[in-house]
C-alpha cells in the first residue's frame, strides 16, 4: 500500500507542478485557462493527420493521395495484383469525373509495352524512354538509401531515374540505373565557386555512361516562380561536396537562372548542353505559368533553328518535399492545363514532331498514365508514387527530417529502415505493373501505341449527368496553324509572344487581350 501511495504522491506532485507552470507561462492562452487538460489539445493536434488518414477519410477522398491509390501502389510494389469487389465507390455522375472510352473491338495487350525514342534531329545519342519513370527527387531531399533503391529499381526495370536538381551523387551512380541529370538554377555538381555554370565540369560528368539525358529545370510544380533554400544546419560535408557549395552555410537556389534571360538564350543554352554532353538528349522542365511564355519559346526555337529534344511539364499539383503553402495551392497551372498548352503550342508552331513531352504530377496508376498520353504527353514521370513504392506512408513529414520510414530524411538512423534489395524490387514491380495496366487500358481503347490515342477517348463530366470529350472541351491546333495566325483564342498571344523577352502579365489597368494569357 505504501508503494502505491508513494507513486500517487509523486504523480500528484508532477501534475501540480505542471499546472503551476501552465498558469504562470504567457505563451499559450489555452494552458493558462485550462492547465494540464489543455495539453490534450496539442496532443490531438499532433496526431491529427494520422487520425484523418487511418480512421476518418473514405477510400476515395483523401489528399494528396487517397487510400485507394495508395493501396494500388503498395499492392503492385509487393507483387499483389488486387482487384476491387462489388463495383466502384466513386460517384460516376459527379462533375469532374473522367472516363476512358473503350472500343467495341478492343485489341490484345502487346507482349512488350511501347517505349518512346527521345532525341530530335540535332541529337546523336537518342534514348529509348519507358512510359513511366522516376521523377526528379534530389539527394538531400531523399535519403541515400532511398536514392539507391530507386536507382537500382530503375536498373532492374529498364526505366529512367531523374536526379533532381540537388546534384549528381555517388548514390545515383552506384547501382547502374539510367539517369536524367537535372540542373537547376544553383547548378549543383556543375558550378563554379561563384555559383555560375561550369561547362567543363558539366562536360566531364555528363559523359558518364549512366547519364542518358540532361535537363534544365526552369520551375517545378510545388513552388513555381521561387528558388529553394537548404538551411546551413543541413549542409553536411557530404552534401556540400556533391553540390559544390561551402559546408555549413545556407545553400540557396535562386528563383531565376544566370545562363539565360530571354527565350532565345534559353534555347541556345539547351543546344549548348546537348553539345557539351556529346549529343545526348537535352531539354528542360517547367511548371507552365503563361501560354504567352510557351509561345515565346516556340518562336525562339524557330529563330535559332534548333529545338530541345524533350520538355517535361510539371503540374502545380506536384511536389515531393516542402514548399510555401500559398505557392503549392495558388501558383502555376495544373498538369492537364500545362500539357494541353505545351502540346498545342508545339503543334501549332510546327515543332511537335521533333520534341517529346514528359508529364509529371500525380501520376500513380495506369489510368493516370493513359490520360496524360491523351492530353499530349509522350511519357510520364512519377515521384510520390515511387516514394510509396520505397515505403513512404504519406506521413507528410518530409521537411522535418523525421520521416518515419527513412525515405525523406538525412538521419542515418531512420534511413537504415530501407532495405535496398527489397525496396528496389518493389520499385521495379510497381513500375512494371503500372505500365502493364496502361498497356491493357490502351488496348481496350483500340490503341497499340501512344500516338494512336486521341482526345475523343477521354470524357469529362462538366456537370452532373453531362459529359463532354476532351476533343469537344478544348481547342486542338493543327500542325503549323499558328504560323498563319492561328485560331481566335490563340492569335493574340501568338502575336504578342517574342523570342527576345518573357512577357510580364498585363496590368489590371490595361485592356486584356481577347485570347488571354492562358
Amino acid at each position: 500500500m505504501g508503494k502505491w501511495q508513494t507513486t500517487a504522491g509523486v504523480a500528484g506532485s508532477a501534475v501540480a507542478a505542471l499546472a503551476a507552470r501552465d498558469l504562470i507561462q504567457r505563451k499559450h492562452s489555452i494552458l493558462r485557462n485550462y492547465p494540464v487538460i489543455g495539453h490534450m489539445r496539442y496532443l490531438l493536434e499532433g496526431i491529427r493527420p494520422e487520425l484523418q488518414q487511418y480512421f476518418i477519410e473514405r477510400n476515395w477522398d483523401g489528399r494528396p493521395y487517397d487510400r485507394d491509390t495508395r493501396s494500388v501502389i503498395y499492392e503492385r510494389a509487393k507483387g499483389i495484383h488486387g482487384e476491387q469487389p462489388f463495383g466502384t465507390e466513386r460517384d460516376v455522375h459527379a462533375a469532374g469525373y473522367e472516363n476512358l472510352v473503350h472500343s467495341t473491338a478492343p485489341l490484345e495487350e502487346p507482349d512488350e509495352p511501347p517505349r518512346v525514342l527521345v532525341g530530335g534531329p540535332d541529337c546523336s545519342k537518342p534514348y529509348s524512354m519507358a512510359l513511366l519513370n522516376v521523377s526528379a527527387m534530389s539527394f538531400g531531399a531523399l535519403s541515400a538509401n532511398a536514392i539507391r533503391a530507386l536507382n537500382k529499381g530503375a536498373a532492374l526495370g529498364g526505366f529512367a531515374h531523374d536526379t533532381g536538381e540537388g546534384g549528381l551523387s555517388s548514390y545515383h551512380l552506384e547501382n547502374g540505373g539510367d539517369l536524367v541529370w537535372e540542373i537547376g538554377s544553383g547548378y549543383f555538381s556543375t558550378r563554379t565557386k561563384d555559383g555560375d555554370f561550369d561547362p567543363e565540369m558539366f562536360r566531364d560528368k555528363s559523359a558518364h555512361d549512366q547519364v542518358k539525358c540532361v535537363s534544365l529545370k526552369l520551375s517545378q510544380g510545388a513552388k513555381p516562380g521561387i528558388g529553394g533554400v537548404l538551411p546551413a544546419s543541413k549542409v553536411t560535408k557530404e552534401i556540400a561536396d556533391i553540390r559544390g557549395v561551402p559546408q555549413g552555410k545556407k545553400c540557396v537556389s535562386p528563383a531565376s537562372h544566370k545562363v539565360f534571360h530571354t527565350p532565345t538564350e534559353l534555347i541556345e543554352f539547351i543546344a549548348r548542353m546537348r553539345d557539351l554532353s556529346g549529343g545526348k538528349p537535352a531539354g528542360f522542365k517547367l511548371c507552365v505559368g503563361s501560354r504567352r511564355d510557351v509561345l515565346a519559346m516556340c518562336k525562339a526555337m524557330i529563330e535559332v533553328g534548333t529545338t530541345p529534344d524533350f520538355i517535361i511539364v510539371d503540374g502545380a499539383e506536384g511536389g515531393t518535399g516542402a514548399a510555401p503553402l500559398e505557392f503549392e495551392d495558388h501558383v502555376g497551372m495544373p498538369l492537364t492545363s500545362g500539357l494541353l498548352t505545351v502540346h498545342n503550342a508545339l503543334v501549332g508552331a510546327g515543332l511537335r514532331d521533333t520534341i517529346k513531352i514528359g508529364a509529371s504530377g500525380k501520376v500513380a496508376g495506369g489510368a493516370d498514365l493513359v490520360k496524360r498520353l491523351i492530353q499530349g504527353a509522350d511519357y510520364t514521370n512519377a515521384a510520390r508514387a515511387m516514394m510509396m513504392a520505397v515505403g513512404c506512408i504519406q506521413a507528410q513529414q518530409c521537411h522535418t527530417d523525421k520521416c518515419p520510414v527513412g525515405v525523406a530524411t538525412q538521419s542515418h538512423a531512420r534511413a537504415r529502415a530501407i532495405d535496398i534489395g527489397d525496396k528496389s524490387e518493389r520499385v521495379r514491380r510497381y513500375q512494371e505493373a503500372t505500365v502493364k495496366q496502361a498497356a491493357q487500358l490502351m488496348a481496350s481503347l483500340g490503341a497499340r501505341e501512344p500516338h494512336e490515342l486521341s482526345p475523343h477517348m477521354l470524357r469529362y463530366n462538366v456537370a452532373e449527368n453531362q459529359s463532354r470529350s476532351y476533343a469537344e472541351l478544348f481547342t486542338w491546333l493543327e500542325p503549323g496553324e499558328l504560323l498563319s495566325g492561328g485560331p481566335h483564342d490563340w492569335a493574340a498571344d501568338w502575336a504578342a509572344a517574342s523570342a527576345d523577352a518573357f512577357s510580364p502579365q498585363l496590368s489590371r489597368h490595361r485592356t486584356a487581350n481577347p485570347g488571354g494569357a492562358a
